[in-house]
């Protein structure tokens, strides 16, 4: 299913040129066109989009204000802000507000390709997250019975393909990140579960006094916050490198928040300590997880 777009800018040429660029790339289905926040709240609320594409300046109701009135409806879908503000206070307070992706005007072809193929593919995740949990939550009925007899071994085996896709094999922490995958598929988890529960599992395996168990967790997720660190490092090493390279598009915004890899790769030129960077481990997991179920079912 083509993404549905949602144009929102007070510029009546700016509105033409994207839903050209859209509809000639085939990234997705332009729904509507409007020129301010008020307009857009509307649409969004008859039509639900799946991207919003919003100039930050607008009359009436402006970006920053239009988001946080999305935020307070619950609205679930992708926002790209647009605009030629440079002051990182206003961009910084969109990004809070739930952007996570910024379009420069005057609109550059490239840039809008770029970063609209990376929202679809957000928003395609999303739908196969939605679909398998769904598949999940009726795991009585979940047909690919070889992923309930599959072999420790062959789980290892998808796991360590993908980690080595990742720049991880090999990597401290990456041991206990197939431990848990093979907990979660041999146990056919359904919900994700807690991370601490996942942490503690593995330490009770080394450890039997109940304080041990705890400080075994603890340290297992620093292991675990290192290696997910090194892959975002690595991942934004290689779009530093090359934006178009395969496993960047595939992987950076399936595994990490496409704004804390621009920030990892803004920190990577400026050779700034990586230790101090955002990730969240849980999403990388699940995300995982997810990946592991689907190549298991391929086999």
């Amino acid at each position: 299913m083509d993404a549905r777009i949602l144009i929102v800018d007070d510029d009546p040429v700016c509105r033409r040129m994207l839903t050209q660029i859209i509809e000639d790339h085939d990234i997705g289905v332009v729904i509507g066109t409007v020129e301010d926040g008020s307009k857009a709240l509307r649409m969004v609320k008859e039509e639900n989009p799946d991207i919003v594409l919003m100039d930050l300046l607008m009359p009436e109701l402006d970006g920053i204000e239009t988001m946080k009135e999305l935020r307070d409806r619950n609205y679930e879908g992708k926002v790209v802000m647009l605009s030629q503000v440079v002051n990182k206070d206003m961009v910084g307070e969109a990004y809070q507000m739930g952007v996570e992706f910024y379009i420069h005007k005057p609109i550059n072809k490239i840039e809008v390709l770029n970063v609209m193929n990376k929202v679809k593919e957000y928003v395609h995740l999303q739908r196969s997250l939605w679909t398998i949990k769904n598949s999940l939550n009726g795991l009585d009925h979940f047909q690919p019975k070889r992923i309930v007899s599959a072999k420790t071994h062959s789980i290892r085996e998808v796991v360590v393909s993908l980690l080595s896709d990742l720049g991880i094999v090999g990597e401290s922490g990456s041991e206990e990140i197939i431990s848990i995958m093979e907990y979660l598929v041999q146990t056919k988890c359904s919900n994700f579960p807690p991370l601490k529960e996942l942490y503690e599992s593995l330490a009770t395996r080394s450890k039997a006094e109940p304080s041990e168990v705890i400080r075994e967790g603890k340290a297992i997720e620093q292991r675990l916050r290192r290696v997910v660190l090194a892959s975002l490092n690595h991942l934004a090493s290689l779009g530093l490198t090359d934006y178009a390279h395969p496993k960047f598009e595939h992987y950076a915004v399936r595994y990490f928040d496409f704004h804390d890899v621009r920030l990892e790769m803004m920190k990577i030129e400026k050779s700034e300590e990586r230790g101090k960077s955002k990730v969240n481990i849980k999403k990388f997991l699940h995300v995982l997880y997810l990946d592991t179920l689907d190549k298991l079912v391929e086999q």
